[in-house]
C-alpha cells in the first residue's frame, strides 16, 4: 500500500474498474492504458481490438451551442427583416377586411387567422376565418396559398406577436387587425371594453413632466443555438417566441417600475405632453442596422409600452427573438390615462357591428 499499484488486464477496461475500487480504498492507484492491446497484440490469440468489432451503428449528431446573435443580425438587415421592417405596414383594421369580403372579388381576399380558443372562435367569428392557436400560426399560415395573411384575436396583442412570427417566416405582408375582435362586433368587444382604465393617475410612479432617462450603452443581448446557419438561427428563435405570449401587467410595472427596462415607445412630443412611468428610458429610433438596440438593458427584464399594446407586442416579439428577456405592457396608454388621452383610445366608436358567423 506504500507504492503505486499499477492494474493491467486484457483491454484496460476491466484494470480501469478494478483500479477506480483501489482508488475509493485509499491506494496511490493507475490503470494501464489499453492492456495487453497495447503491449503484445501481434501475440494475443484473443481478446484483440479490430476492425471487425466496429458494428457500424447510427450515431445521434449535433452542433455545440455557441452565441448566434451576430450571426443573426447580419442575416435580418441583409435580408431586410431589420425592427423598422418587420413593423411596418403591420396593422389593418376592420373596415378594410370588412370591405375585402364584400367586394365580390374572390381573387383579393384575405386569409384570417383567428387565434381565439376553439370556444370562442365557435361562438363566432369571421366569415371564412380559420381557426389556430397561436403556437400553431405557422403551420395554419402554410393553407394560406399565396394569399395576404390577416392575424386576429380578442386584442391585437398576442397577434401582434403572431405577426412578427409569419414576417420572420416569409409571409412578409402579414397583418394585425387593430382592436382585433373588440372592433368587429360588440359580442366580441370585452377584452377592450374591460381593460381601459386609469391606473397610472395619481400613481406616484406616473410622473409628469416627463423626463426620460438619457439612454445609456449595454451591447447586444445572447442567446445559445445549434442551428448550423443564419436560417437556421432565425427559424429556432421564431420557435422560442411562439413557446408563450410575452405580456406584463400595468398593476406590476406601476408597482416596482424599477425592477425593469422600461421603454416608452412614443414621440417625444408624447411623453411631454402626457408624461410616463417612472424611469422609463426612450429609445426610438429602433434598429439593428442603426445600432439603437444597444440602449436596451441586456441583463433586465424589458417592457415596452405604446398607446394600445400593439406596437409594444411587435417590438416585443422582435426583441424576443433576438435574445432580450422582453414584455409587452397590456393595453398600453389606454389602460393607465385612457381619461387624459386624446387620441388613440378604444371606445364605442370602434366597434363596427360586422356580422359574426358561429359553429
Amino acid at each position: 500500500q506504500a507504492a503505486t499499484t499499477v492494474t493491467y488486464c486484457w483491454t484496460g477496461q476491466t484494470s480501469s474498474m478494478v483500479t477506480a475500487y483501489l482508488k475509493v480504498l485509499g491506494y496511490d492507484t493507475k490503470s494501464l492504458l489499453f492492456g495487453a492491446n497495447g503491449l503484445i497484440y501481434e501475440n494475443l490469440e484473443s481478446h484483440k481490438y479490430s476492425a471487425a468489432e466496429i458494428k457500424g451503428y447510427e450515431l445521434e449528431t449535433s452542433i455545440a451551442p455557441y452565441e448566434g446573435f451576430d450571426q443573426l443580425k447580419d442575416y435580418l438587415i441583409a435580408n431586410d427583416m431589420d425592427i423598422s421592417d418587420v413593423v411596418n405596414g403591420w396593422i389593418t383594421t376592420a373596415d378594410v377586411v370588412y370591405d375585402n369580403m364584400e367586394d365580390g372579388d374572390d381573387a383579393n381576399d384575405f386569409y384570417i387567422i383567428d387565434i381565439r380558443s376553439a370556444e370562442d372562435f365557435a361562438a363566432g367569428h369571421i366569415e371564412g376565418a380559420v381557426n389556430s392557436t397561436y403556437g400553431g400560426i405557422l403551420d395554419a399560415a402554410a393553407a394560406a396559398n399565396g394569399q395576404p395573411i390577416i392575424v386576429t384575436c380578442f386584442s391585437g396583442q398576442t397577434a401582434s406577436h403572431a405577426v412578427v412570427a409569419l414576417r420572420f417566416s416569409g409571409y412578409a405582408d402579414a397583418k394585425v387587425m387593430m382592436w382585433g375582435m373588440s372592433s368587429w362586433n360588440e359580442t366580441t368587444s370585452g377584452a377592450w371594453m374591460s381593460n381601459t382604465g386609469d391606473a397610472a393617475i395619481g400613481n406616484t410612479n406616473w410622473t409628469y413632466p416627463a423626463l426620460v432617462t438619457p439612454s445609456i450603452e449595454y451591447g447586444d443581448p445572447s442567446f445559445e443555438t445549434t442551428a448550423a446557419d443564419a436560417a437556421g438561427i432565425l427559424a429556432e428563435r421564431v420557435n422560442v417566441l411562439l413557446s408563450g405570449f410575452n405580456a406584463i401587467s400595468n398593476t406590476d410595472v406601476l408597482a416596482t417600475p424599477g425592477d425593469y427596462f422600461i421603454n416608452n415607445y412614443w414621440a417625444q412630443e408624447d411623453v411631454e405632453h402626457y408624461g410616463h412611468i417612472a424611469g422609463a428610458f426612450r429609445v426610438l429610433p429602433l434598429t439593428l442596422e442603426g445600432g439603437e438596440y444597444v440602449y436596451l438593458n441586456n441583463t433586465a427584464p424589458v417592457v415596452t409600452y405604446c398607446w394600445t399594446g400593439q406596437t409594444s407586442s411587435m417590438i416585443t416579439a422582435y426583441l424576443k427573438v433576438l435574445g432580450y428577456d422582453s414584455k409587452s405592457l397590456l393595453y398600453g396608454a389606454n389602460g393607465m390615462i385612457y381619461s387624459n388621452l386624446e387620441s388613440h383610445k378604444f371606445g364605442e366608436g370602434a366597434i363596427m357591428g360586422y356580422p359574426l358567423v358561429s359553429e
